[in-house]
């Protein structure tokens, strides 16, 4: 069966670029992405930033929803949001293939 390819939405496209242009974001979503499951604090001791901040980027990568956050007890785990990735990268391939596909809010 092959999977179904989700379909963002203009302000999605846009809150993903957005979130993944940090590059201390985009290294934690991709530290994300290598398993299949990781808890927030395994997070914490492998970057050299605070709670908080590591917090705030996660915050903003849940907003964009590139990450899934479950509570297992006091343990928040988090998973990469696969569907969402794989879409958002083939919107971005077909958009520099064609970029009449361009949002309009990027049009020079």
């Amino acid at each position: 069966m092959i999977p179904t390819q989700i379909e963002l939405t203009e302000c999605q496209q846009q809150r993903i670029a957005k979130a993944i242009a940090d590059p201390q974001r985009f290294a934690i979503l991709a530290a994300i992405a290598r398993q299949d499951e990781i808890p927030c604090k395994s997070l914490v001791a492998e970057f050299s930033i605070t709670q908080a901040t590591i917090s705030h980027h996660l915050k903003e990568l849940v907003a964009a929803d590139l990450i899934h956050s479950r509570r297992e007890g006091q343990l928040a785990i988090l998973s990469c949001r696969r569907d969402v990735c794989d879409a958002f990268t083939h919107w971005l391939t077909q958009t520099l293939v064609d970029p009449g596909k361009l949002p309009k809010c990027l049009h020079p």
